[in-house]
């Protein structure tokens, strides 16, 4: 029968054993932290910091999509997506003008053309939106009636110029 100091013994050894095997089953996490002296293994300066806050700002429109639509119960685009696509994609243009990459510069340069023509299409559509004089309940465009009140809904002025007959 082995004695108090024999399992003591043991007990030690498998501990330690197990102790080690762990240590040597995290070094990979350690390796992927703090890799070759460099946190992430990355080099960091101010260049890529600017790439990957750009990947990050343009990684988190899909949140912002995905917090809207869950929130409505359907397809929704808000304006903070198309904001966060254009100041994206700036700051990786910025990065890859800086790289020198031809490819990365071309993935970048004209993806800025339908953020600010959504963001302009928004801003017009916001705009046309009617405000009810009795109850001030904002109508959509082109109403007749106020959705709320029941009120007719005069539509402002046109700024086109009026032909002349």
């Amino acid at each position: 029968m082995p004695t108090l100091a024999t399992l003591n013994q043991l007990v030690r050894f498998t501990f330690a054993r197990g102790w080690f095997k762990l240590r040597a089953d995290m070094d990979w996490l350690a390796n992927l932290l703090w890799h070759d002296g460099k946190p992430l293994g990355i080099g960091w300066h101010f260049w890529v910091v600017v790439g990957w806050l750009g990947n990050a700002v343009f990684f988190s429109r899909f949140f912002v999509q995905w917090y809207a639509t869950e929130k409505k119960k359907q397809v929704v685009v808000p304006t903070a997506f198309w904001w966060l696509s254009l100041t994206g994609s700036f700051l990786l243009l910025v990065y890859a003008i800086w790289r020198g990459d031809r490819v990365f510069i071309f993935a970048y340069v004209f993806t800025w053309i339908p953020y600010v023509r959504n963001l302009i299409i928004h801003h017009r559509h916001r705009a046309a939106h009617l405000t009810c004089p009795q109850c001030k309940a904002v109508c959509p465009p082109h109403s007749k009636f106020c959705y709320a009140c029941g009120m007719a809904l005069h539509p402002p002025e046109s700024k086109t110029r009026r032909q002349k007959p």
